[in-house]
């Protein structure tokens, strides 16, 4: 599978996504910028539970110490989350 170049970025307003370093990257790389507004969770209420369960289930017990570590680590758990991983809002099934 070959990825294609991302063509606009979605996010929510967090300061990671609103620094001016970041921001400047993207528009340096034509990528267009799209965020959703202020308190609007809901709008991506199945992508933040991601987010969330990513950091907690992943991010945060785990030492990595290296970049690549972290990278093979959350690849690893992206895989476990969408073939293994139980999901109430699916009925308790597995997303794929």
């Amino acid at each position: 599978m070959q990825l294609e170049l991302l063509k606009i970025f979605n996010s929510d307003q967090g300061s990671q996504f609103t620094s001016l370093a970041f921001l400047k990257h993207l528009e340096e790389k034509g990528i267009q910028i799209s965020m959703d507004g202020r308190g609007r969770a809901m709008d991506n209420v199945f992508t933040e539970r991601l987010w969330r369960s990513l950091k907690y289930e992943e991010v945060y017990i785990n030492d990595y110490e290296t970049v690549r570590d972290a990278k093979e680590g959350i690849k690893r758990y992206i895989s476990f989350y969408n073939r293994e991983r139980l999901h109430q809002s699916l009925g308790y099934r597995t997303p794929a």
